[in-house]
């Protein structure tokens, strides 16, 4: 047989011929035919003619061999496989189909992506098998339950200082609010929810772990379990005073929605920084102020009640007063108070023991007494003590030991005693 005399078919194919080179040798009819492939009467006359007028070949599908119509161009491909090589390095199919479709307007799918990552060997992360676990049912309403957190990690790629993003997650809908700060605690906290506060209004509850910044770990004062009252650190003090319930997780696990949020941050949003050329905290803050809107755009979903729980903040400047840290400090009678291992002056006339010291998340001080802010001045150098003036030195008295005179009465007494004894000893 020659080459080209060769056909090349599956077995469902096969099976097919058989089936329909009996129907075309009247063995079997047409309806019988149909039954046995599943086809049609109209489907089997079809493949019938072909075989009466190619031969064999008529079985196989007249689109074998050819291109797709929908087939991408090579040097499409070759640009897409060049940029996520290059430009898109390290970035998954999901990330980077996006990335060409809106930068480059290249509209390749992820899977399709996928495919020519394994067959061009270029790297990417992939998605870990994870233990099955139940899911907790989102809130139904918007701003019923906040879920808050840090996340330290490298986010500038070593071109800036390592910091940690202050993530704030609506449970009910995904809406992600999030901020760049130098360290995880309590202004930081504040700082972020006082803008989350601003942007969305004040949440039912706040569902956060139990880090130092959020959870007191010492135990009750005496004062404390006299009032039966629990310690509380600044920032559960400060939701208190706004009306926001404070849930404490006992597991990651428990808080898995921001969880997977900073996964998703740690992959996605430290590339596009890299694209951005974001190098430190006030450009990040920056780029994720235009980057977020886009993101709970297309990733928020709707609620399940439209009712929302978000409460609006009647006079929002007391926000700095309520989300700042206060300190009671000893007023000492030179009017100074010492605080942070420093020494301040205060100014005002008043009579007191006590003032409150007030740090508020931009960086200012205030000091308070009876709802009135003192005036007051740091001491950059403590006061010299005066030195004691020495005496002259004069010649040192010499010490002589106390002798009683003679009209003493302990005298009288020892002369008298004597004189008894002397009478008694005559007399015997």
């Amino acid at each position: 047989m020659a080459e080209e005399d060769k056909i090349i078919m599956s077995q469902k194919e096969s099976n097919r011929l058989y089936v329909i080179r009996q129907t075309i040798d009247k063995a079997i009819t047409q309806d019988q035919a149909s039954e046995i492939l599943g086809l049609t009467d109209r489907q089997v006359r079809r493949i019938a003619k072909s075989i009466r007028m190619e031969g064999n070949a008529g079985i196989c599908h007249k689109s074998r061999g050819k291109q797709s119509q929908n087939r991408i161009a090579d040097k499409i491909k070759d640009k897409a496989v060049m940029l996520c090589r290059n430009t898109y390095k390290e970035f998954g199919p999901t990330h980077a189909s996006e990335k060409l479709l809106t930068v480059h307007k290249i509209k390749v799918s992820d899977e399709t992506l996928r495919v020519w990552f394994q067959v061009e060997h270029i790297p990417c992360k992939s998605r870990r098998k994870r233990p099955h676990r139940q899911w907790r049912e989102r809130k139904a309403h918007r701003g019923e339950m906040l879920q808050m957190d840090g996340s330290h990690h490298d986010w500038f790629e070593g071109r800036g200082p390592w910091c940690v993003l202050m993530g704030y997650v609506d449970d009910a809908t995904g809406t992600v609010y999030a901020r760049l700060y130098e360290y995880e605690g309590t202004l930081p906290a504040m700082d972020g929810f006082k803008r989350y506060i601003r942007h969305y209004g004040l949440p039912q509850s706040v569902y956060l772990d139990r880090h130092s910044t959020y959870k007191v770990t010492a135990k009750q004062t005496l004062e404390e379990e006299l009032n039966d009252i629990q310690p509380m650190s600044h920032f559960e003090k400060s939701l208190a005073a706004l009306g926001v319930t404070v849930i404490h997780a006992y597991s990651p696990q428990a808080k898995g929605r921001i969880e997977r949020l900073f996964g998703t941050f740690q992959d996605r949003v430290v590339k596009e920084m890299r694209l951005a050329g974001v190098t430190n905290i006030a450009e990040g803050n920056a780029f994720l102020d235009s980057y977020l809107p886009e993101y709970n755009t297309k990733y928020a979903k709707e609620a399940a009640q439209k009712v929302d729980f978000h409460r609006p903040v009647v006079n929002k400047r007391l926000l700095n007063t309520i989300l700042s840290i206060k300190t009671d400090r000893s007023l000492r009678n030179d009017f100074t108070i010492a605080h942070n291992k420093k020494l301040y002056q205060i100014k005002s006339n008043i009579r007191a023991k006590k003032v409150t010291v007030e740090e508020r998340t931009d960086g200012t001080m205030r000091i308070i007494h009876n709802s009135q802010q003192l005036k007051y001045q740091e001491i950059i150098a403590r006061p010299l003590r005066p030195l004691r003036i020495e005496k002259s030195a004069e010649k040192p008295r010499p010490i002589t030991a106390w002798k009683p005179s003679e009209s003493h009465p302990w005298k009288s007494a020892a002369k008298a005693l004597v004189k008894a004894r002397t009478e008694l000893q005559a007399t015997s």
